[in-house]
């Protein structure tokens, strides 16, 4: 087991869309860049919301959702993607 955990964390700070959630820069966990829990839909957990696409289908928008942005989520997620 590791003597710390920092590979529960990473901060992509020179990214061209950081931050890119309404949150504080030096919290914005970049390691679920892409939220894994978005497949999950109404389960994620994550606050997210349905809006009307350009087709008209339903699309799930997680603009809102800081869940996989924040350091202390790691084992939820994980725990979520063992399921």
């Amino acid at each position: 087991m590791p003597s710390t955990e920092s590979y529960k964390f990473f901060n992509h700070s020179t990214c061209e869309f950081y931050p890119c959630h309404d949150m504080s820069a030096a919290d914005l966990n970049c390691l679920f860049c892409f939220c894994p829990l978005y497949r999950l839909g109404d389960a994620c957990g994550g606050n997210f919301a349905y809006i009307d696409g350009a087709n008209g289908e339903r699309v799930k928008d997680c603009s809102a959702c800081t869940l996989p942005h924040r350091r202390e989520n790691y084992d939820y997620i994980m725990g979520r993607l063992a399921e």
